[in-house]
């Protein structure tokens, strides 16, 4: 199993996400769980259209952090 680092951004309309490991792949919805479950269904099928295509599946390289600051 691997674990691909996702983004999930707050937009005027709801919400939208990506995979920077994934090129291509990004999903938006109204509400963040739904936009959870649309990039993991996209995330399958991006992956399984890789495999048909002979691609190679790439590994995650993205790390996520949270930095706290003082503003």
């Amino acid at each position: 199993m691997k674990e691909y680092a996702a983004v999930f951004e707050r937009t005027s309309t709801g919400w939208s996400a990506y995979v920077p490991d994934l090129p291509g792949l990004g999903v938006a919805a109204k509400t963040l769980p739904q936009t959870e479950q649309l990039l993991r269904d996209a995330i399958d099928m991006h992956i399984a259209g890789m495999r048909e295509d002979g691609l190679p599946i790439p590994e995650p390289q993205t790390q996520v952090m949270r930095l706290s600051i003082s503003a």
